[in-house]
C-alpha cells in the first residue's frame, strides 16, 4: 500500500527547516522530495510526522491543511496511474509541480465522444504497434461505425461519458446492437473497438474510470460457419475457359492464388519477381508484419508464367468479391451449405449455395482446411498462413465432424495395410 509521510532535517533548530514528502510502497519504491514548506524545528514531532500543538504556532491549521492537501493529490494521481511501473523520481517530481503549478498541466476536457472524434481524426498517423505500418483503413472504417452505433445510443438513451460505461452501458448497447439483427461476432468486435477507444484515453490519462475492464464487459464471439472449397472445386473453377471475360478471369486467378499460397488478399500484390526464391514465396504479411515462406504449389507457377510473373492488378474489396461470386456461379460451385446465424438472441438456419457466400477470405480458408485434410502437419501449416496459435488455426480451418471421422478411418486403414505387408 503506497504511504505518503513528512518529515524534516535540521541541525541548526533556530532557523526553520524544509518539510520534506517521502512516498513508500513496501519494497516497490521509496522515494523523498521537498514540498516548499517550512517549519521551526521546535514546532515539528518527529516521531508523528506532524506538527506539535504550540500556542506561538497560530497557524497551524493552515500548515496542516497544506500537507493533507498534497498527500490528497499525490494519492490520487498514484490511483490515476496506470502503470505503476512508472513511479519513480521523475514522476513524483512532476506530480508535485502540477500541485504547485496547476495550470501548466491543464487540458482540454475530453467527453467520451469528443476523444472518440479526437481519435478518429488522427487514425491515419496512427502506427500499428504490432506491425509499424498505419493503422488500415478497414480499421479506421471500424472505428467509424462503432461511432456512429454509439451516437445511435445517445439518441436511444443518453450521451455516455467516461464513468458511463459500466454494466449497465454494456447491457443497454449489445441489446440495442442485437435487436438490430447484428450477429454475434459482429456486436463483439463493436465492444472490442470501443475497449481500444477507452484504453488510448486511459493511457493519456483522460480516462480514469475502469469498469470496462470487468471480465464480464466481454468481447462476445460465436464460431462462425464459413465456407471453403475442396481441392476438385478448386480444379473445376481453375479449368473453367474464362478467355473471352478477362474481368472475370483475372479475378479468377487472383483467387486460385489464394487458395494455394494461404496468402490474404491484401497480399497478393507483393507477390513480384523478386519475392520468389527458388521454389518458395518470401514476403511479410500486411496484416501481422510476420515474415512467411510459402512453398509455390505448381498451379500458381503456371498463373505467375500466364501474367509474366507479375499477377493482375488488385481491385476494391468490394468489387473482387461480387465478380468472385459471378466466377463461383458461373462455374456451378454451387453445393448447398446450411448456415447457422444468431439473429436478435437466437439462432437460425438457413440455405445457401456457396457461390452466394463466397468472398476473398474464402481463400485463405480454403488453403488452410485442405492442407490439414491432406494430413500436412499443423505447425508447418500455421508456418505458411501465419497463424500464431494452434487454437486460432483449429478455429480458423473449416473440416466437420465427418471429415475428421474419415481423416482418422484413413490413418487406420493405412496403419493396416502397413501391417498386412509386414
Amino acid at each position: 500500500m503506497a504511504t505518503v509521510k513528512y518529515f524534516i532535517r535540521t541541525s541548526n533548530k533556530s532557523t526553520k527547516a524544509s518539510i520534506r514528502l517521502r512516498f513508500r510502497n513496501g519494497r516497490k519504491f521509496d522515494l523523498t522530495t521537498p514540498t516548499q514548506l517550512t517549519v521551526k524545528p521546535e514546532f515539528w514531532n518527529t516521531s508523528k510526522g506532524t506538527f506539535r500543538q504550540r500556542a506561538e504556532f497560530t497557524d497551524i491549521d493552515y500548515y496542516t491543511d497544506k500537507l493533507t492537501k498534497i498527500e490528497t493529490h499525490i494519492l490520487k494521481e498514484y490511483n490515476n496511474t496506470p502503470n505503476k511501473d512508472n513511479i519513480n523520481k521523475e514522476w513524483l517530481k512532476v506530480t508535485m509541480d502540477k500541485y504547485h503549478n496547476p495550470d501548466k498541466y491543464l487540458q482540454k476536457k475530453h467527453t467520451l465522444f469528443s476523444y472518440i472524434q479526437h481519435f478518429i481524426d488522427n487514425a491515419k498517423t496512427r502506427t500499428n504497434i504490432k506491425t509499424g505500418n498505419p493503422v488500415s483503413y478497414k480499421m479506421r472504417r471500424e472505428y467509424q461505425v462503432t461511432f456512429n452505433y454509439l451516437k445511435e445510443y445517445a439518441k436511444k438513451y443518453k450521451e455516455p461519458d467516461f464513468i458511463d460505461i459500466d454494466m449497465e452501458f454494456y447491457q443497454q448497447f449489445v441489446s440495442m446492437l442485437r435487436n438490430k439483427g447484428l450477429a454475434t461476432n459482429t456486436i463483439g468486435k463493436k465492444v472490442q473497438t470501443l475497449k481500444i477507444f477507452l484504453n488510448s484515453a486511459t493511457e493519456q490519462n483522460i480516462n480514469h474510470y475502469f469498469k470496462y475492464k470487468s471480465r464480464n464487459f466481454a468481447t462476445i464471439t460465436e464460431e462462425s460457419d464459413n465456407i471453403y472449397l475442396t481441392k476438385e472445386e478448386l480444379n473445376k473453377m481453375y479449368n473453367y475457359d474464362f478467355s473471352n471475360n478477362p474481368r472475370l478471369e483475372k479475378v479468377r486467378d487472383l483467387f486460385i492464388v489464394g487458395c494455394w499460397t494461404g496468402l490474404r488478399y491484401s497480399d497478393l500484390t507483393q507477390i513480384t519477381p523478386d519475392k520468389i526464391q527458388g521454389d518458395a514465396i518470401r514476403l511479410k504479411q500486411q496484416k501481422t508484419g510476420k515474415g512467411v515462406v510459402i512453398p509455390l504449389h505448381y498451379t500458381v507457377k503456371e498463373i505467375l508464367n500466364k501474367y509474366d510473373g507479375i499477377l493482375p492488378k488488385s481491385i476494391s474489396n468490394q468489387k473482387y468479391n461480387e465478380y468472385l461470386k459471378e466466377v463461383a456461379e458461373i462455374t456451378e460451385i454451387d453445393e448447398v451449405f446450411i448456415k447457422t446465424q444468431s439473429h436478435k438472441g437466437l439462432k437460425t438456419e438457413k440455405r445457401y449455395k456457396k457461390y452466394e457466400l463466397i468472398s476473398s477470405h474464402t481463400a485463405r480458408r480454403s488453403f488452410c482446411t485442405n492442407a490439414y485434410k491432406d494430413n500436412i502437419p499443423t505447425l508447418s501449416i500455421m508456418a505458411i498462413s501465419g497463424h500464431s496459435t494452434e487454437k486460432a488455426f483449429l478455429k480458423y480451418i473449416k473440416v466437420d465432424a465427418e471429415e475428421h471421422a474419415k481423416k482418422v478411418l484413413k490413418i487406420w486403414q493405412n496403419d493396416y495395410k502397413l501391417k498386412a505387408v509386414n
